[in-house]
């Protein structure tokens, strides 16, 4: 008897020992890997027209998993368009429109010129919508704008054109200082005491005309997502270090917006002591700088603020979740640009598109915390030289866009 209970005594301990070894394997077993890819060096073919790629500032997967790549051609340089003289000097090159469609295949299937942008969408009809000074609507078939967000009719003082600045006549054969022009500037001077005074004396009156309530774009916009099923167009539009602009999909109006942590556009201040920001130290109050941002299955916006190395989570309506620090040390252009998710129904994870690292990061969507990481700075295929844009289709490729020395698309295709 006292055998029998003894064997049932062990048994029930072992039984027990593996529920709690079950336990703790099932929240690793549980936690996503990170993905792996393979470039793909046959995508996309070369392009027509003898047309050469500017740094690329838009990048979105349409319905039928083709490309639409938004690139600048301005950034090309002297030596890159000789094609275009009469007669021409060299076989290459002459600036191509900004967007190109390129199908699968990479091919060129499609294209329109624009206005340089930033940030670019395509919805389930094929319309096309591009971030400029505001977001403009396009028919892909004649390049023609039929809708526009509305916007200020001012622009706020020193505070550049950039993607968004009004086209300017092109000379053939005559290009811009290079892709990297107004980002890094080397040998800046110290500025005159009395003109930075002027300047920001002009910046306070033009916050003071156009509150953090205003409810149209401000500044330039830096990103765009479609919720089809809400019938909503978010923007990210770059003023005060970036606000998250909801407009209706139909008549393009506004309907509401947020700051950091969930700020009401009213609760947003003017003061830049609430975005100043050193690598590796506390977060801002309000978000610092180049706010991208996209949208989950399940109604949650994921809003990257580039420039202080971090990805804030919140609901649609705008109220906060969580903050995800993505290599936080990093300075200069920051970590955290693009965010796409991976293709499962529940989207286990992020992809984040890192210009100064050079890195997609890989993490966890529930908790941000990173799985992995792809690339290395560098110009052969399969490197980046300046990773700016990032999209997904729906079978789990990657597509990624580059500006500086990169000026291209790639493509890597899922291992299994």
């Amino acid at each position: 008897m006292n055998q029998q209970h003894r064997i049932r005594s062990r048994a029930a301990g072992v039984v027990a020992g593996l529920g709690l070894l079950a336990l703790w394997i099932l929240p690793a077993a549980q936690e996503p890997a990170a993905p792996r890819f393979k470039f793909d060096s046959d995508w996309p073919k070369p392009l027509p027209n003898k047309w050469k790629m500017g740094g690329v500032t838009g990048l979105a997967v349409d319905k039928d998993d083709n490309v639409w790549v938004l690139n600048r051609p301005n950034d090309l340089t002297d030596i890159e368009l000789e094609a275009e003289l009469t007669p021409p000097l060299a076989d290459c090159c002459v600036r191509p429109p900004a967007m190109i469609h390129i199908d699968k295949n990479g091919t060129v299937i499609g294209s329109f010129d624009a206005p340089q942008g930033h940030g670019m969408a395509v919805d389930s009809k094929g319309f096309v919508y591009i971030g400029q000074d505001t977001v403009r609507k396009y028919d892909p078939k004649t390049g023609k704008v039929v809708g526009e967000v509305p916007r200020t009719p001012e622009r706020q003082p020193g505070g550049g054109g950039g993607d968004g600045a009004p086209a300017t006549a092109h000379t053939p054969g005559r290009g811009s200082a290079g892709p990297v022009a107004g980002f890094i500037t080397p040998g800046r001077g110290r500025p005159d005491p009395a003109a930075q005074a002027a300047r920001e004396k002009a910046i306070a009156a033009f916050r003071a005309k156009y509150p953090p309530t205003t409810p149209m774009i401000v500044g330039g916009i830096e990103e765009i997502r479609l919720d089809e099923p809400a019938r909503e167009l978010y923007a990210a539009d770059n003023y005060l270090g970036g606000r998250v602009m909801v407009f209706d999909l139909d008549t393009l109006q506004f309907k509401r917006g947020w700051g950091a942590y969930g700020h009401a556009l009213p609760e947003i201040t003017t003061n830049d002591a609430d975005r100043a920001y050193t690598p590796g130290g506390p977060m801002p109050k309000e978000f610092r700088g180049h706010l991208t941002l996209n949208i989950s299955n399940d109604g949650l916006v994921y809003a990257a603020d580039r420039n202080a190395n971090r990805i804030q989570v919140t609901t649609k309506q705008g109220q906060f979740k969580k903050e995800f620090i993505l290599a936080p040390t990093t300075g200069v252009g920051g970590s955290t640009g693009g965010v796409m998710f991976s293709p499962d129904k529940q989207q286990r994870l992020l992809y984040i598109s890192d210009l100064t690292n050079n890195h997609i990061w890989f993490l966890n969507r529930e908790d941000g915390k990173v799985l992995g990481q792809m690339g290395t700075m560098g110009e052969n295929g399969g490197q980046f030289f300046g990773l700016h844009m990032i999209a997904v289709d729906s079978k789990g490729v990657v597509y990624t866009g580059e500006v500086f020395a990169g000026e291209r698309v790639q493509r890597f295709l899922p291992v299994k």
